[in-house]
């Protein structure tokens, strides 16, 4: 496998969704917004990676940043096989920086690195994104061995709660499921 032989392609996100289950540290994105899907293919064309850019995952955090709201996204899922060479990650996200560029009015994405599973930002700092501190610490609910931001329960689609957002609050209620607390994240931003 040689990396400048992958293809990165946009894609709908049922075409990566359960491969980043399986691959993603986080093992699910249920309640993830998601704008652009990309999927990167080795060379005989066989899924090797996924990434999701998708609206911030907190409220108003796009006015730190941008003045307007559409000018700011989050690279809200990175994943690949784990045997892939090296350089594949910047690769993939060095080719999806240049689409947005190329094809959205996108001016900054931000990505946060999970200090919960042992990630520092390494990836982003090879992509030359730059480091813009720490988030606050937070909270998780863990329900059947995975872990959901805690405003899961309030995820909404045409002003009702989404099944799984009631699956979950249910599950909280009955203590099938419960909250912990989590690290700070660094905070990585690319200007495009």
């Amino acid at each position: 496998m040689r990396v400048k032989n992958f293809k990165v392609e946009l894609c709908e996100r049922a075409e990566i969704r359960d491969f980043i289950e399986k691959w993603h540290y986080s093992k699910n994105i249920n309640g993830l917004m998601s704008d652009y899907c990309f999927k990167l293919l080795d060379e005989s064309g066989n899924l090797i990676g996924g990434m999701i850019y998708g609206g911030i995952a907190m409220a108003g955090v796009w006015k730190k940043y941008t003045s307007k709201e559409n000018e700011l996204t989050e690279l809200r899922r990175l994943c690949c096989i784990d045997d892939t060479p090296k350089n594949t990650e910047s690769f993939f996200i060095g080719a999806t920086l240049r689409w947005l560029k190329k094809n959205t009015s996108i001016k900054i994405v931000i990505s946060y690195a999970d200090e919960s599973f042992g990630h520092s930002g390494i990836i982003y700092k090879a992509s030359n994104f730059k480091h813009s501190g720490m988030t606050a610490k937070g909270r998780v609910i863990i329900y059947n061995y995975k872990r959901y931001h805690d405003k899961t329960i309030r995820t909404k689609y045409k002003g009702v709660l989404k099944p799984f957002a009631m699956r979950i609050k249910e599950a909280l209620d009955k203590g099938e499921a419960y909250y912990s607390d989590s690290k700070p994240k660094h905070i990585y931003l690319y200007n495009l």
